[in-house]
């Protein structure tokens, strides 16, 4: 096991220890803590787990998951090449949006997730995400977007879910999935 990995495990057992959001621990049938390539250039983050990662313990397996897959195809990667997790480790129950403070509780854990992986690209996946790094900006105005904020360069986008329930935002998200690699070969040469 690399060294990254052996940290994003003690990390993630960290979060168990600490007792983050004990009242969404107990609602929830584990804690989803990411997934991925522990050396990826990309990680993408999204606001926190639903049904399907919660059963499984795996971000990103539902249907916008494999909308998620399908656009990663459209650029020529794979799960494996990517790092994935969410803001919230627990599913929020009833599958509500977190909580100003689960996200705040969670926020310090996810900067060591950041800090561990050193990616080249931040792809944050919807408002929650956006937000809690960029609190100031609108997602509506800013998808597709690359914007530099305290050493690191943020992607926003929408989540791919809002594109399952609204098909004009599934080209858009398509649009601006497409340009990450152009995004993340002008960050290198930077």
């Amino acid at each position: 096991m690399d060294a990254k990995q052996a940290k994003l495990d003690d990390l993630k057992q960290k979060i168990i220890d600490d007792e983050v959001t004990p009242e969404l621990a107990k609602t929830a049938t584990q804690l989803v803590f990411g997934d991925g390539n522990p050396d990826a250039e990309l990680v993408f983050i999204g606001e926190a787990p639903g049904k399907n990662e919660d059963l499984k313990g795996v971000p990103f397996v539902g249907a916008a998951g494999k909308f998620l897959d399908e656009m990663l195809e459209m650029i020529d990667l794979k799960r494996q090449d990517i790092y994935i997790t969410n803001i919230v480790k627990y599913r929020p129950p009833g599958n509500r949006d977190p909580l100003p403070d689960e996200k705040s509780a969670f926020l310090p854990y996810l900067e060591s997730q950041l800090e561990v992986i050193q990616p080249v690209l931040v792809v944050t996946l919807g408002r929650h995400s956006l937000n809690c790094f960029l609190p100031d900006l609108s997602i509506s105005q800013v998808h597709g977007q690359p914007k530099r904020y305290k050493g690191r360069v943020y992607l926003p986008l929408f989540h791919p879910a809002a594109a399952l329930y609204n098909g004009s935002m599934r080209q858009t998200l398509i649009d601006d999935f497409e340009s990450i690699p152009h995004i993340t070969s002008k960050i290198k040469l930077s």
